[in-house]
This record gives C-alpha cells, sequence and structure tokens, in this order.
C-alpha cells in the first residue's frame, strides 16, 4: 500500500498540512514550481482537494499562485523579512506588554518551566531543542495576552518567516545572546513591569532579525 495515500476525512485541510511540512523542511523549497498533477497522483487524489489545498496555503503566504504560470513556493527577500519584522516586533512587544499586565502567578510559573527548556537546551548546544522550547515560550506568552487576532496574525507571519533559507539561532553567539534576552523578558514578566516586558520583547524580536541577515551574509560569502 502507498503510505502517501490520504484518507478522504478532510482531505484538502490534510493535503495542505503535508505540502506545509515539505515547504517548511524546505523539500520543497522556495521558487519551486508545484507539480500539481505529479503531486495529485503521489497522495492518489484528484487534483480538486490539491487545488484547496494551495489555496490555504497562499492564503497564509506561503505559496504564490501565478496566473497561466501555475503555482510556486513563495520567495522571501531580505526587504520581505525586514518588513515582516517590523510588524512582528509591534505585536509580539504587544502581547508582553498585555501578558505581563494579565498573568497569574501559576501562569508565570508555566512560563518559567518553558524558559528552564531553554536553558537546558542551550547548555547542550541543542539548537532544535532551544528552536521548539522558544517557539513555545512566546506562543505560551500569546495565549496569556488572550488577543486571538494578534495570536492568529503572529502565527501566520511565523510561517512566512519559515520560508526563509537562513536560521537565526545558526549565527555565531545567537543562541547565548537570546538566552540573555529571554531572561530579561522573563523577569519583567515576574516583575508585572508591562512597559519592560514590552521593551524587551521588542528589542528580542530586531536581535533576531539581526541574527537572520547576519546568517545569510555569512553563508553568501561561503558561497
Amino acid at each position: 500500500m502507498n503510505s502517501s495515500r490520504i484518507a478522504p476525512l478532510a482531505l484538502y485541510q490534510e493535503v495542505a498540512e503535508r505540502l506545509r511540512q515539505r515547504i517548511f523542511s524546505h523539500e520543497l523549497p522556495p521558487g519551486t514550481w508545484v507539480d500539481e498533477q505529479a503531486l495529485a497522483e503521489q497522495y492518489g487524489i484528484s487534483r480538486t482537494p490539491l487545488r484547496e489545498a494551495l489555496k490555504v496555503l497562499a492564503a497564509e503566504g506561503l505559496v504564490t499562485l501565478k496566473p497561466r504560470r501555475g503555482c510556486y513556493v513563495t520567495e522571501i527577500s531580505e526587504q520581505d523579512l525586514d518588513e515582516i519584522f517590523s510588524v512582528m516586533e509591534l505585536l509580539e512587544g504587544r502581547c508582553a506588554h498585555d501578558a505581563a499586565r494579565k498573568a497569574s502567578d501559576a501562569q508565570v510559573r508555566e512560563l518559567e518551566k518553558v524558559h528552564a527548556r531553554l536553558e537546558k537546551a542551550a547548555a547542550s548546544d541543542d539548537i532544535d531543542g532551544f528552536f521548539e522550547a522558544n517557539q513555545a515560550f512566546h506562543h505560551g506568552l500569546q495565549e496569556i495576552a488572550g488577543n486571538r487576532w494578534m495570536l492568529h496574525v503572529i502565527g501566520d507571519l511565523r510561517k512566512v518567516i519559515k520560508l526563509s533559507r537562513h536560521h537565526s539561532l545558526a549565527s555565531d553567539g545567537r543562541l547565548e545572546q537570546s538566552l540573555a534576552e529571554h531572561r530579561e523578558i522573563v523577569a519583567a514578566l515576574v516583575a508585572r513591569d508591562a512597559e519592560a516586558a514590552e521593551s524587551r520583547m521588542r528589542a528580542h524580536i530586531r536581535s533576531g532579525r539581526a541574527a537572520l541577515a547576519r546568517s545569510a551574509r555569512a553563508k553568501s560569502r561561503a558561497a
């Protein structure tokens, strides 16, 4: 039996998720033409649910539908990243501000537990583990802030950032720098200092963008 075949239930959502993961892993790198016929055959489905899935991914910014040319995995430029991170800075900064005001003692303790995972991953130089804990920390903070619209927009922007060919944590010293920035954010949350939490989160997002740019330059010189 072909393990790539998909059950009929929620077909286009399942197709969208499979393609999303292939895009995030760069199995389908930016700029790749999406061969609808080949994918339909691989998954054992008709092209109708596949096209519905591509519409979902287009709405998320992960693919670009070009009239008479087909569908391509979206390519992210340095200007795109500058613009995305400027929006992320505003939104995540506001989330940190609101979380510092709203968080219960139990919620702060949960964030501290996630931060402990960051500390552990950094100590063992576990970039993948650090990345996962970092995502969990930011998501947890956003949930505490309680603005579902900001949560939705930030989630979509983070998906688009994954299209970048570079990884900010791979930049020299970024793991330690990011950890130090997280410590400052946690300290502001513990102190319920909303202004400091927002300021430190915004600085953290700016540092992430700068590290991504350094990684891109380093890889460009090495190429």
